[in-house]
């Protein structure tokens, strides 16, 4: 058994947890899928850092250029980028999978407001704390952007690419498998957000869910201490996102009561 064999088995209990959460069979009208794409849309924009901080270690990005130690990382971080962070929607446009997410909420009537109240304290240099104390973000959706810039802090490549690899890329397609098949999807008012689902298994499951998993193995090679952080990493990664998972069931429960 390799490196990533034990990783991938260490990791299955969680994962399994994950795929079979309450939550998927929470989507059942229009006003849960409003509430889970208002907290979710966190998690989309903070893989983009993630993302981002992998090609700002893993390539030349400051000038004067230079070559950097492992061209194969480079490739795999660059091709990823690309897919992300320009990919082209339904309508052949190119958008990053962020903005996607943003029309896709504003199909179906999510409100951008909290998100976009959220980036303009970043971009007014707020802290990420800061910055979601003000907006007034649910608790665990700013526990779990925290965690991203916790791991991003350590300015260990093969920890930011642990957290990437296995609690993003590597259990994307099956997620929103589930939330495919147990939502409401084929609604045209979701043919947004479909397409993004869609897109995401696409990419995560043929391409850059197997390019992220070379990419560890490039970073961790025969590093025990490395290949250990990164199943820690991978771990916290997963609990974090059932937290995340747990915390947006509970909030379509809350809203239902209300509305009752």
């Amino acid at each position: 058994m390799n490196q990533i064999e034990r990783i991938e088995q260490e990791l299955e209990p969680l994962r399994a947890q994950l795929n079979n959460h309450k939550l998927y069979s929470s989507l059942n009208t229009i006003d849960d899928v409003q509430t889970f794409m208002e907290q979710h849309v966190f998690a989309v924009w903070d893989f983009m850092s993630l993302l981002k901080s992998l090609q700002n270690q893993l390539t030349t990005t400051t000038l004067p250029w230079v070559p950097v130690a492992n061209p194969a990382t480079s490739r795999f971080i660059n091709e990823i980028v690309l897919g992300e962070e320009s990919d082209v929607n339904e309508l052949g446009e190119p958008k990053s999978h962020y903005e996607m997410y943003l029309d896709a909420m504003l199909q179906v009537g999510a409100s951008t407001k909290q998100i976009n109240i959220f980036i303009d304290f970043i971009k007014e240099g707020l802290s990420i704390t800061d910055a979601g104390l003000k907006a007034k973000l649910e608790a665990e959706t700013l526990n779990f952007i925290q965690f991203s810039f916790d791991v991003i802090d350590t300015k260990k490549p093969h920890v930011i690419a642990s957290a990437f690899t296995f609690g993003r890329e590597d259990v994307i397609p099956d997620m929103f498998f589930q939330i495919i098949n147990q939502s409401k999807t084929e609604d045209n008012t979701y043919s947004k957000l479909t397409y993004y689902l869609n897109r995401h298994i696409e990419l995560d499951g043929d391409e850059h869910g197997p390019l992220s998993l070379k990419m560890i193995e490039e970073l961790c090679k025969e590093d025990d201490k490395k290949w250990e952080e990164a199943l820690t990493t991978a771990k916290q990664a997963l609990e974090h996102r059932i937290a995340l998972w747990d915390s947006i069931a509970s909030l379509i429960q809350s809203n239902r009561l209300v509305e009752a």
